[in-house]
């Protein structure tokens, strides 16, 4: 695997390095010896699909405050997805910053999302699922979110989103 840090600390493109012979291909897609060793330690307890029938449809963006703050690692098994993180960590240099990749199963790439960081996605094509790794276990009734167009962000989303839910769009602006 190849870790390639983005602009925000601890969010990390996580890229397989399938070996291919006449058969196809083969790639190692989370070992958490390796991500330990490059700095990013990440066991999940938890793993979990998001089954997205409609392109356009956006989801998030998702956090868990402390205490139950969660670490993903995300990507996109069937289809493709624009995939964006926002530091929400008061004391980080990038605090307010946001990046984004697209995951396809085609790339087969992963995005890795530590706490204290909000998530969210866009579908790019119809039936995508979004696969989840996550560490500790999702917490019920502690899920908090900022809205997916908050000035506040100015993220560049490719474009509006078709489907959205009305808990998402409805999350007030981010105040620090």
């Amino acid at each position: 695997m190849r870790f390639v840090e983005t602009e925000i600390p601890g969010v990390v493109v996580v890229e397989p390095e399938p070996r291919s012979d006449e058969r196809g291909a083969f790639a190692r897609l989370h070992c958490p010896e390796e991500f330990a060793a490059a700095g990013h330690p990440f066991t999940p307890a938890q793993t979990s699909l998001s089954r997205n029938p409609a392109a356009g449809t956006l989801r998030g963006l998702h956090y868990q405050p402390t205490p139950h703050a969660e670490t993903k690692l995300v990507r996109a098994v069937r289809g493709r997805i624009f995939d964006v993180a926002v530091d929400l960590r008061p004391d980080s240099p990038t605090h307010r910053r946001w990046t984004a990749t697209e995951l396809s199963a085609e790339n087969a790439r992963a995005l890795l999302i530590p706490e204290g960081v909000a998530h969210g996605f866009l579908t790019l094509e119809p039936d995508t699922d979004v696969l989840y790794q996550i560490s500790p276990a999702y917490r019920a009734g502690h899920e908090a979110g900022v809205r997916w167009d908050d000035p506040a962000f100015a993220i560049r989303w490719p474009s509006a989103p078709a489907l959205i839910s009305p808990r998402d769009a409805g999350y007030p602006d981010y105040r620090d």
